[in-house]
């Protein structure tokens, strides 16, 4: 089993260093898989931690001291570690209104490689919108919450619903559905996933179409597949969302595993 090792500002962190960056509820991140020191989809990486501490800090970091960070946690984790998570936050700390920017903390945490499910999957539909969801924060329970309630269901996970009726993403996962020609994304306020940039980009490539559209429980008729995605994949099939029992047309998956292997990995 590999363990986790956690870098702050590029060295090994302390534990009173942890104590204290354990509670930190004010704070974002982004999630990747490493291979052979190279990520796909790096620079997507790098756009969401600049775009989310101008945001939430009024500043941000270089990319390569970003980068720097990166390197030196895959350089001190375990061979078999390749799942990396960067969390960056602030030293002003949460309940403050700092007049200026502040320090700005960088967490890395490596640990085992990703898992995901083999699929195909039930998802639950619920009705919950993310706070910000834009951006990919922490301390979101609701994901977790809504999770456990879908498995206590009888569902694998759940969806979300917006108050316009309209599908937007999973707990941890962006969704996308496909009417036999076009890959469709949901239109509503959801965090744009790497992978899910990461397929956009490759699928305009490639020429396959592509739109955005609202994607309501009741108009699932509609579409012969449904997936979802995320830093561990780039497509588990979906058969089930809420009471309507979806086709499951291969090709989706397909298209989206052929698609996000155009991607080559960048070096950290």
């Amino acid at each position: 089993m590999t363990s986790s090792t956690v870098q702050l500002n590029g060295t090994a962190a302390t534990a009173n260093q942890l104590a204290s960056a354990a509670f930190a509820g004010y704070a974002h991140f982004t999630a990747m898989q490493v291979r052979s020191g190279a990520v796909r989809g790096l620079d997507l990486h790098l756009a969401r931690l600049r775009k989310a501490s101008d945001e939430l800090f009024g500043t941000h970091l270089p990319d390569d001291q970003m980068r720097g960070y990166l390197r030196r946690a895959i350089q001190a984790a375990p061979a078999d570690a390749s799942s990396l998570a960067c969390f960056v936050t602030q030293r002003a700390g949460e309940f403050t209104a700092p007049t200026a920017p502040t320090e700005l903390d960088v967490l890395v945490r490596t640990s085992a490689a990703a898992e995901p499910p083999v699929g195909p999957l039930r998802l639950d539909v619920v009705g919950h919108e993310r706070h910000l969801a834009h951006l990919k924060h922490v301390g979101e329970v609701g994901k977790t919450f809504y999770l456990r309630h879908a498995v206590a269901r009888g569902f694998d996970d759940a969806a979300f619903v917006d108050t316009y009726g309209r599908l937007s993403e999973a707990t941890i996962w962006n969704l996308a559905f496909w009417d036999g020609e076009s890959v469709i994304w949901p239109r509503a306020d959801l965090l744009s996933g790497v992978t899910m940039q990461i397929l956009a980009r490759r699928l305009t490539a490639r020429g396959v179409p592509q739109r955005t559209a609202d994607v309501r429980p009741e108009d699932l008729h509609a579409y012969s597949a449904a997936v979802v995605m995320n830093s561990w994949t780039p497509g588990i099939a979906v058969h089930r969302i809420g009471d309507h029992q979806l086709p499951g047309d291969a090709q989706l998956t397909q298209v989206l595993h052929d698609a996000y292997l155009d991607e080559a990995p960048a070096t950290v």
